[in-house]
Formats: C-alpha cells, structure tokens, sequence
C-alpha cells in the first residue's frame, strides 16, 4: 500500500509526485481545510480562549475524501509549506485525520527539486507546536479585533465596514505620509553651476559648495543668487585641489520575501499579490523543456539571507564559465537578517533552486510575470556571488574669487556584477560622471555659470515598494503579510491606487480618524511591532500562546468599553467628492460617494434627489467603430478595462490601453498593448514599438 503524501495545490502535488514515484500518493488539501466560523467569534474568550475551529465551507467532500485516501494508504505524511501558515494546515489535517501531532509526520522542502524533496523526505518530524501556536495566537488575535471592531464601525462610519489589526496602522501609515505632504512647506534654494572647460578641451560642471574660507554656502534666495554672481564676474577659475581614490561596490544580498516584493514593484509595477502568486507558481513547479517538472527557486517567504554552501559553490562555477574567474566573488560574503526568528531562518533566502538553469533556457518554456520574475531573482543571486565592481573616484574644488566649486566622478575599472544585474531603486537623482583629467593649479575657462531656483520637496506619496519597506523598517506584520494586507485596504475600499500611488479615500480617511481618537494602541507602529515581537516569542517557545492573546485582548476590551461611550448617539460622516458636475434634475451639485460597490456620481442633494450613474473617466482616446469617448471602466473583479461611452449603441470594448498619439496612417486613437502602439481600426495594422520612459 502506498503512503498518502498531502501537499496545498495540485502544482505542488504534481511536481513532488513525479519526484516520489510509486509507494507514494500525492494530493492536495486546497489550502487551509478548518478555520474560525465566518458567522460567529468562534473563540470561548471566558475559557483560556479556545478556539471552535470548523471546515471551512465547501471543503466537506474534500475532507471526507482525504480521510477515505488515508484509510487506504499505509501512513500520511503532511508536507504543507515550511511556515506557520503551512503548519497549521498540517497540525488541522492530523486532527481531521486522526494522526498522532508528536509522531514524525511532518516533512518540509525548502526546494522542490529532485534532491530537496528526497532532503525533505529522510527527516521526517513532528508538528511544531510552538510554530502551530504563533499561528494561532495571530489568528485569534486579527479575530478579535475584526469581530469585535467592525460591528463598532458598522455603526459609527457605516455599514459593512471591517477592521482588521495590521490593516489599520498600514492605513495610517499612508495617511500620515499624506499629512505629512500637505502640512509641508517648501523652502527656497538656489544651485549655482559653473559650467567649465580645461584647455585640452574637456567640459565639466563643478556646484558652489563653500567660501573661500571653507563655510558651506547656502543660497537661499534670489538676491543671494545675483550676489554671488557679480562677485564672480571676470574671475579667473582654477582647479585648487584633486582628491583622488578607489571606491569598491558590493552586490546587494540575495532576495527574501520584502525585498522581491520591493524590486518587482519598482522593476515591472508587480504589485505585491501578483509578484506572490509568481513566486509561488516558481516554487510549486513549472514544466521546463529537458528537466520536466521542476521548482525553480527555493521558497518565496523568508526573513533569512543564508545561503548553503552548495549553491554558493554552483553559482561560483557558473560564473566562473560564463564570465572568467575574474568575475567570481573569491570570499564567502555573509549578510545579517534583519528579523529573522529561529523558524524563519530555517529557510535560505529567495534563490534559484539550480543556478545553471538560466532565465534564457527557461523562457523557451515559460513567459510573461513567471519568466520575468524568475529573471530577477536568478540575476540577484548569481551577482550577489559575483566579484565587487571596481572605480576610481575624484574630487574636484575649483576656486574663484572669494568662492570654491565642487565637481565629483568615477571611471568604472571593473564592472564586477554590475556586468549581470543592478539593484533597482526609487531614487531618481543624477549619478555621477567620468570627469576630464584635472590637476592642481590648473587654469580652467569658464564656458557659464548658471543659477536655478529650487525648492525643497516634500516626502512622495507611498508606491507599494515604499510601503513594504515602511512596513518592514516598522516591523509591522511580517512579509507574508504584505501583499494580503495591502490587497485588503484597496479591496475594502480605504486606499486607492493611482499610476503606481497609493492615496487613502475619504472613507479610509474616516475610519483612520476614528481609530487614531479611540483605539490609538491598534494604529500605533511601535505597538504593533512589539505585538509581531511577541508572537515570534510565542514561535521561538520562550513565551505561552494564550497569555500573549490575553494580555492583548484585556488591553483592547477596555478601549471598545471606553470608545462606545464616547461616541454614544455620534456618527461619522465620510466627505464626498466634489464635481463640476450639475444634477439635470434638480441643479444641484454632484458629488463623488463610495459604496459597497465601488465609487459613484450622486446629487450632493440626496435624499431628497437621488439621481446617481457609475463613475467613469474619460482616457481622451476615440472608439475605433464610431468615434465616441473611450471611458476607463472596471469589471466585476476590479479588472480595469476600456469601453466605447456610446454603449449600448456601441459594444466596442478592449483591455489595451487608449494614449493621446494619432495613428499617422489612418488618425484613430493608438492603443497601448505589450510595450507597442497599435492602431484597432479595422483595415489599417498599424503597430509601432511604444517609447521607454525615462
């Protein structure tokens, strides 16, 4: 009889059992099987807060099949994923399954390569209580303040609102960052430039930095400006000083889970739901032309930078073929965690599971978020073994009457990793450039100077990028958590994203209030870190599940007590938009309302007028069929697509996305699909590629 191997997906399943062959059945439980009740609290707060745990729904003949498999197979191991939601899907299986929780069978792949799943196969153990208990506690905890918060909100904001615990200091982070942009008042600047040339004919451009007498120069206004400037006229400028060195770049560590997230975001626009669902389809395994089923990279949740011996000594010899032994990083490089607990940094970080599977031999079986991704997380972890990158720097100060100039650049002597991959950021600013060779006292011809008038900039709104590293520098929730909390708040309505933006709504705007006013501890960043703090302390078995959910619950029942009376017989209004729209009805204004459906147009005069019609906006682009408005529109699920505003009269729809460029052929709207500007009026073809954005 064979042995019943139980996994999350069918993906999962495929690919292990093509590893285990005969003696072994893989299947899959579709994720978690038992939770807490949907239409009840589901926790006996009163007795040790023991959970009522129930399958979930629709997963009864699912289950009732899983027991049928394990009464016919000799044994189950359960072989969900290394973590704590993993473990708790393991630790509800064994009891549905009537398997003993201290036996040893529980098995884990970091990998799910031929050899990770023949590792994870020979030690086998049991369920880890203290993992399965941090899970808990969290669960209970993000019960309990959804359970007992919303019904609060439902009354107080509106109906239908949920809370949830990381949800709700994620919310206000973004609206801080708001406040923080509107309150902040630009300060004036002025950059003086002198833009010079040596004899020999090399240009460059050195900055005003400092007086003669070595103060820091700080131009704040115009007058300033034109100080400075008559003072300079018909000074002779000089080169006064050359400081010159070398500078080594190192590669950035390998991926973990926040930092994947972050460079996908900023690299592809991946939000951090579609760089997960990526990485997990990698993980799970992916049909790869001559290796068949396979798990390209090791798993995708992890705090932890350790990387094993062996594929430090795989990466090295790939490169060491493909770029010359110069390339190969020749000391082990180690980096620190920042949060890694004992469980977590069980796992490597984010890696290929076979290095010299390159993304260009994967692609010719694999494309689009799968091929990219994998692409990224090979190029990160093949550089970060790769040798520094080499350049000489030099520091420039010119002088000039009572004034000193500064100009700074490097050569690159060798590119090291900079040859496969570069870390991609958020910051836009201009990098420095070779500079003509410069010595001491040397004569320089002034070509200009310049003055620009600048302003301080306030801190940008939030990109999701920015978001999870303002999570994890907070140490809000953990990175499993991200992409989920993040899909949460837009989902329920509280922050909307624009051109990669992330804004909170009038509404999130109102629930933010009133959680600052009466529940300051939920939206607190410090304590909401202190709370991730002790469930690892829960994880690590240093510190008792219940007392942990109880030491949070007591603190947390006083605020609720205290906040109904509070606001006893008061309700928050959420702000409307305004329109430059008039009601054809009663001629009063429209206003922007959010539902439960999304946003609508509405006459700000309601009750007593209750004229309404969807939202849409207008992308300046023309319907190929008859000429009409192209509208931005959303689907059912949110999916945004784009459809002709004559509907009914005209069924023109297409997800490609209208720009304001004519086809030069035939004058219809260009549409944007794949990264090419394509004409859709019928007869004419017209494609051309879509420029790059700088």
């Amino acid at each position: 009889m064979p042995k019943l191997v139980i996994v999350e997906s069918p993906a999962k399943a495929k690919t292990i059992g093509k590893y285990l062959g005969r003696g072994y059945k893989v299947t899959a439980s579709m994720g978690h099987v038992r939770d807490l009740p949907a239409s009840q609290l589901g926790i006996d707060i009163e007795n040790g807060y023991k959970p009522k745990y129930i399958t979930i729904k629709g997963k009864q003949k699912l289950v009732k099949e899983l027991k049928a498999e394990a009464k016919k197979c000799d044994g189950v191991l359960l072989a969900t994923d290394p973590d704590r939601e993993g473990e708790a899907i393991s630790w509800h299986l064994a009891n549905l399954l009537g398997l003993d929780p201290e036996a040893p069978n529980r098995v884990t792949f970091d990998e799910i390569t031929k050899k990770g799943v023949q590792e994870g196969m020979a030690h086998p153990r049991a369920i880890d209580m203290d993992l399965f208990n941090a899970q808990q506690a969290r669960r209970e905890l993000d019960r309990l303040v959804g359970y007992k918060l919303s019904p609060f909100l439902w009354r107080k904001v509106r109906r239908g609102l949920s809370a949830g615990r990381v949800q709700s200091v994620t919310v206000r982070l973004i609206r801080d960052r708001e406040l923080e942009i509107e309150q902040f008042q630009p300060e004036e600047y002025w950059n003086l430039d002198a833009h010079l040339k040596t004899e020999e004919g090399g240009a460059f451009t050195a900055r005003l930095a400092a007086r003669a007498d070595g103060a820091k120069a700080a131009v704040k206004t115009k007058a300033e400006a034109d100080a400075i400037l008559a003072s300079l006229e018909g000074k002779p400028y000089a080169v006064t000083k050359v400081d010159k060195g070398k500078r080594r770049r190192a590669p950035a560590p390998p991926f973990i889970t926040s930092t994947l997230q972050q460079d996908a975001s900023r690299a592809f626009g991946f939000s951090a739901t579609r760089t997960m669902r990526a990485a997990q389809t990698l993980y799970e395994g992916v049909d790869i032309q001559d290796h068949g089923t396979v798990g390209l990279i090791t798993y995708m949740r992890t705090d932890s930078l350790r990387v094993s011996d062996e594929a430090v000594a795989a990466a090295k010899q790939f490169i060491g073929g493909r770029w010359g032994e110069a390339y190969v990083n020749k000391t082990p490089r180690r980096w620190k965690s920042r949060s890694a607990t004992a469980a977590q940094d069980a796992h490597e970080a984010i890696r290929p599971s076979m290095p010299e599977l390159t993304p260009d031999e994967v692609e010719r079986s694999i494309s689009g978020d799968t091929a990219r991704l994998y692409r990224l997380i090979w190029s990160r972890f093949m550089a970060s073994q790769m040798a520094d990158c080499l350049m000489d720097t030099v520091s420039v100060t010119v002088g000039a009457g009572d004034w000193l100039f500064r100009a700074s650049g490097y050569t690159v002597t060798f590119d090291g990793f900079t040859a496969l991959y570069e870390e991609s950021t958020d910051d836009k600013q201009k990098k420095e450039t070779a500079l003509p060779p410069l010595a001491a006292g040397q004569p320089l011809r002034l070509v200009r100077l310049s003055a620009d008038q600048k302003f301080t900039q306030p801190p940008p709104l939030y990109t999701e990028a920015a978001l999870i590293h303002a999570l994890e520098e907070n140490g809000i929730g953990r990175p499993s958590t991200y992409a989920p909390t993040i899909s949460t708040i837009i989902d329920r309505g509280y922050v909307e994203k624009e051109n990669k933006k992330l804004r909170t709504t009038p509404l999130g705007q109102a629930v933010n209030q009133v959680m600052l006013e009466e529940f300051p501890d939920i939206v607190d960043p410090t304590f909401s870190a202190e709370m991730e703090k002790k469930l690892d302390v829960v994880e690590s078995g240093r510190a008792d599940w219940v007392s942990t959910v109880d030491e949070f619950y007591q603190g947390f029942a006083k605020s609720l007590e205290k906040a109904e009376k509070d606001m006893e017989g008061k309700k928050v209004k959420v702000a409307d938009i305004p329109t430059d729209e008039i009601c054809e009805k009663c001629g009063r204004p429209m206003v922007i309302k959010s539902g439960r459906y999304g946003k609508f147009v509405a006459c700000s005069g309601f009750p007593e007028c209750r004229n309404a019609h969807p939202l849409v906006k207008d992308t300046g682009g023309l319907c190929p069929l008859c000429g009409g408005h192209m509208l931005l529109r959303k689907s059912a699920k949110g999916r945004v697509y784009y459809g002709c505003g004559n509907y009914p009269n005209c069924n023109f729809m297409t997800w490609d996305e209208p720009v304001t460029e004519r086809c030069p052929r035939c004058g219809s709207t260009l549409f944007k699909r794949k990264g090419s500007l394509i004409c859709l009026k019928e007869g004419c073809g017209f494609e051309k590629p879509a420029e790059k954005k700088t």
